[in-house]
């Protein structure tokens, strides 16, 4: 069974009315926490897809969707946590079999043209929950995907940008799924 994930309904409303679609909340810990829950109450899931509007970092055009390979928390210093501790701790980058995008995830709807910079150098869009998603569904040994539609710049005009673009985002996510075969037919 595939379950189909995003913050907020509106991102997946794109998909077809038999689709199980999970509204995990705005954040990490939200969507963690919801997604986890989910995953042990069962029905079993097969496949998680992770659908969702993400900020543009390298002046993608609004309404590209991207497949995500790699995520990395560009608000958590893991690094630094290590090295303070003296040994490896979790929440580190996390890689993917599919897709070719690096995704940031962090608790903060990016609007701020240096921090914009600073994640920019080393992922190509932002979000608020994809992190969260893949870390739990690696945890729970649950297959994941992670499709994200450009729905802003990452600046001082995302608000506005951002609620334009969800419901073109939506279908464009839909279309995205459907065609690389995340979406299982009616039963």
């Amino acid at each position: 069974m595939i379950l189909h994930v995003a913050a907020i309904r509106e991102e997946a409303a794109g998909l077809p009315a038999h689709c199980e679609v999970l509204e995990l909340g705005v954040g990490k810990v939200t969507a963690a926490t919801r997604l986890a829950t989910r995953l042990v109450a069962g029905p079993p899931v097969d496949l998680v897809v992770n659908l969702g509007t993400a900020g543009g970092l390298h002046g993608q055009p609004m309404g590209t969707v991207v497949e995500v390979r790699r995520v990395v928390q560009h608000d958590l210093d893991v690094a630094g946590i290590s090295s303070l501790v003296g040994r490896p701790m979790p929440g580190g980058p996390l890689t993917l079999d599919h897709g070719d995008a690096t995704l940031a995830t962090g608790d903060r709807f990016v609007t701020d043209p240096a921090e914009r910079s600073r994640i920019a150098a080393t992922a190509d869009v932002v979000d608020m929950e994809g992190y969260a998603v893949v870390a739990t569904c690696l945890a729970l040994g649950v297959d994941v995907r992670v499709l994200k539609c450009v729905s802003d710049g990452a600046d001082d005009d995302s608000a506005t940008t951002w609620k334009q673009a969800v419901d073109r985002c939506a279908t464009r996510l839909a279309e995205a799924a459907t065609a690389a075969g995340l979406v299982q037919p009616p039963a």
